[in-house]
C-alpha cells in the first residue's frame, strides 16, 4: 500500500552459565545468491529526468540514476504500465507502455532485469481503487477478458521486439479485493480469475519464459494471503509466483513488530501453494530514520532467502528514487540533494539464510515465562487464540513455576477453548524435538501439546493428569518447509486446569535451507575482548565490513577493516556476548566474541 501526501506534503549475558561457543558459516556466491533479486521500482524515473531533477552518487558526482542503484547492488527493475495515463500529471500520470518500453530497453541495456507491473487503470491501482481504464468503462464482461489479453499482449510484444524479455510479469497491482471493479471484484471471484487467467495467458503466448506473478498487500498477514490464494486456486487460477507489498510503516509499527509474520507468511505460501514467493514491494522512511531502514532491508531480504528449496525470488524497493521535492512520497529512499541514502547500502550485503542451531539449543523465545517477570495475560513471544472473547481469561500466567517464578495456566470457571502458541519461522529443515514441563487437573475434552504446519500431519501428545511436575515430548517432528507451530491447546469443562512450563524445541538433525558451512572456524582474538577485538579474513581477502550485533540482533557498531589491520574498537560495548558478521567481495562470516 502506497499513501501520497503530494507537495505539501538483568544481569550480563556471560555472567550466566552459559558455554562461550563459537558460530561460523561461509555464504558463497552460489548460483542461487547470484539470481536473488535485489530490485527498485523506478516509475517516475523518466518524468523526474524530464523536469531536470539529477541524481549524485555518494560522493556527490551526477550520475544516471540507474548507474547508481547499480552500484547499490540493485540487479533488477520494476516498471509500472498504465493503459492511457495523463501525460501532464508528473506524478500521477505517464507511465504509458511507449514509456515502459522506453525505459524497460534501457534497463535491459544496462543490464537489469525486468518486472512488468500491469495496473489495468489509467492511474495508480491498489487494495482501495482498481478502476477500470476510461476506455473500459462500458464494456461487457466478455470484452473485458478480451481488454485485458489485448494490452497485456500489446505491451509485451513491443518489448519483445526491443529485444526485451521481462523475467516476471504482474497481472495486477496489489490485488486483494480484486480488479477492474466492479466486474473483477473479488465477491465475485470466479470472474476475478477469469480475467487473472486471461493476463496470464497473455504472458504466456508472447514471453513464455516470463514468470507471472499475483500480487497482495500487507504480506505479514497470513490470512489475507491465504483466503485469497485458496479460494484463487479452487476457481483454476493460473499464476507462478506470489508477490507481496510490506510497508511497516503503513502499518504503524516497527518492522521488529511483523519481520517474523512475513516469514512465516513467505514459507506458508510457498508450501501450502507449492510456488515462488516476492517481496515486490518494499519501502521505509529512509530520509528520518535510514539506519532503521537499513536494518528492516537486511531482514527482509533474509527472511525471503530464507524460504525452503530457493523458492524466495528477492525483494524491491518501490521508488527509492523519488525523492520528497518531486512526489512528496515520504518512503523513498533518497534525499533532495540527489543523493541516496544510507539505507540503500542494505542491498550490498549479501542475504543469508539462517544459521543452523546447535543439536540441543532452544529456539523458542520466553521457554520459561520469565520475561515479563510478572503474572500478565500476553507472555511476551507467545500468541493466544481462544473460541470467545472472554474465554481469553482462561490463558495467564501465575507464580509457581517448574524451576522459577512463572508458569503457563489454563483455567476458568466456565467451560473454554484456548491455545498458547508460537509460530517459529526460518527454521533449518531437520527433524526436531518438542518437550515441556506439564501439571493437569483431567477431565477436558482435550488438553494437549502440539506440533503442526511443520510439512506434515500434526503431531501432538495428551498430558497425564497429575498435580506434580512431569514432562512430555513429541520426537521426530520433521520440518520440511521452514516452519513449525508448537503449543498447549485446552478444551475444557469449568474449573478444568493444566500449567506449562520451560518449553522447548530443538534440533537433533538439521540441514542447512542455503548457507554452506565452512570447513573451519576463524576465531577472532582475544575472545574475551576488552577494548579492540582483531578479526581473521579469509586466505586472500584484503577488506571487509564488521557489523557487530546483540545476540538479540541489535546493531551496535559497523566498520571497515584492511586484511593488515583488522581491529575493530569494543571498548564501549557493555560486557556480554555478541556476533559479528564479517562481510566482504564474495563472502560473509559470522563470528560470535565475548566482551568483558
Amino acid at each position: 500500500m502506497k499513501t501520497f501526501l503530494l507537495a505539501s506534503c538483568c544481569p550480563p549475558l556471560w555472567a550466566h552459565s552459559i558455554g562461550l561457543w563459537l558460530l561460523l558459516f561461509l555464504s558463497s556466491l552460489t548460483a542461487s545468491a547470484q539470481t536473488f533479486a535485489k530490485g527498485a521500482d523506478t516509475g517516475w524515473l523518466q518524468q523526474m529526468e524530464a523536469n531536470n531533477y539529477y541524481f549524485y552518487n555518494d560522493q556527490g558526482i551526477r550520475q544516471d540514476c540507474f548507474q547508481i542503484l547499480k552500484d547499490k547492488g540493485i540487479n533488477s527493475i520494476r516498471l509500472r504500465v498504465w493503459v492511457n495515463p495523463s501525460m501532464v500529471d508528473w506524478v500521477n500520470g505517464h507511465c504509458s507502455p511507449a514509456e515502459v518500453v522506453t525505459m524497460a530497453t534501457r534497463a535491459k541495456n544496462m543490464g537489469f532485469r525486468l518486472m512488468i507491473d500491469f495496473h489495468y487503470s489509467d492511474s495508480w491501482a491498489d487494495p482501495g481503487q482498481q478502476n477500470k481504464p476510461a476506455a473500459w468503462a462500458g464494456h461487457s464482461f466478455t470484452q473485458l477478458q478480451a481488454d485485458v489479453y489485448d494490452h497485456t499482449a500489446s505491451v509485451l510484444t513491443a518489448l519483445k521486439n526491443n529485444g526485451v524479455t521481462p523475467e516476471w510479469v504482474q497481472v495486477g497491482n496489489e490485488i486483494p479485493n480484486g480488479m477492474l471493479w466492479p466486474e473483477g471484484r473479488t465477491t465475485n471471484f470466479g470472474q476475478l480469475t477469469q480475467l487473472l487467467n486471461k493476463g496470464y495467458d497473455a504472458v504466456k503466448a508472447v514471453s513464455p519464459t516470463s514468470k507471472v506473478v499475483i500480487h497482495l498487500d500487507k504480506g505479514n498477514d497470513n490470512a489475507r494471503f491465504r483466503s485469497f490464494f485458496d479460494q484463487l486456486t479452487a476457481n483454476g487460477g493460473k499464476y507462478d509466483v506470489i508477490g507481496m507489498s510490506y510497508y511497516p510503516f503503513w502499518l504503524n509499527q516497527d518492522y521488529s513488530v511483523s519481520i517474523s509474520s512475513l516469514q512465516y507468511n513467505l514459507n506458508d505460501m510457498a508450501s501450502r501453494y507449492g510456488k515462488e514467493v516476492i517481496v515486490a514491494e518494499v519501502g521505509g522512511d529512509a530520509v528520518a530514520a535510514p539506519q532503521n531502514v537499513y536494518d528492516m532491508l537486511v531482514a527482509v531480504q533474509n527472511a525471503v532467502y530464507a524460504v525452503p528449496n530457493g523458492k524466495g525470488l528477492g525483494v524491491f524497493y518501490w521508488e527509492p528514487e523519488g525523492y520528497r521535492s518531486f512526489s512528496g512520497y515520504q518512503l523513498s529512499a533518497w534525499s533532495n540533494d540527489g543523493k541516496p541514502t544510507a539505507a540503500m547500502n542494505a542491498f550490498l550485503v549479501t542475504p543469508t539464510a539462517p544459521a543452523p542451531p546447535a543439536s540441543g539449543t532452544n529456539v523458542l523465545a520466553n521457554p520459561g515465562f520469565e520475561a515479563n517477570n510478572a503474572a500478565t495475560q500476553t507472555p511476551t513471544g507467545w500468541t493466544s487464540w481462544a473460541n470467545t472473547t472472554a474465554n481469553y481469561a482462561a490463558d495467564k500466567t501465575e507464580a509457581g513455576g517448574q524451576a522459577s517464578t512463572y508458569r503457563l495456566t489454563h483455567w476458568l470457571g466456565s467451560a473454554y477453548q484456548v491455545s498458547t502458541y508460537q509460530v517459529k519461522t526460518g527454521l533449518p529443515n531437520g527433524s526436531y524435538t518438542l518437550r515441556a514441563w506439564v501439571q493437569s487437573s483431567g477431565g477436558q475434552t482435550a488438553c494437549q501439546l502440539y506440533a503442526k504446519n511443520f510439512g506434515g500431519a500434526e503431531k501432538n501428545v495428551n498430558l497425564p493428569v497429575t498435580s506434580t511436575w512431569a514432562q512430555v515430548q513429541i520426537t521426530g517432528i520433521q520440518v520440511t518447509n521452514g516452519q513449525c507451530e508448537i503449543g498447549l491447546w485446552s478444551d475444557a469443562n469449568a474449573n478444568n486446569w493444566c500449567n506449562f512450563d520451560n518449553v522447548e524445541l530443538f534440533s537433533t538433525t538439521v540441514t542447512a535451507i542455503r548457507a554452506t558451512a565452512a570447513p573451519a572456524a576463524r576465531t577472532p582474538y582475544p575472545n574475551p575482548a576488552t577494548d579492540r577485538l582483531t578479526l581473521s579474513l579469509p586466505t586472500g581477502a584484503t577488506e571487509a565490513t564488521a557489523t557487530v550485533y546483540s545476540l538479540t540482533g541489535k546493531l551496535m557498531l559497523r566498520q571497515s577493516v584492511q586484511a593488515a589491520a583488522a581491529t575493530v574498537d569494543v571498548s564501549r560495548l557493555t560486557a556480554g556476548f555478541y556476533q559479528v558478521r564479517v562481510e566482504g567481495k564474495g563472502y560473509l562470516e559470522v563470528q560470535k566474541f565475548v566482551k568483558q
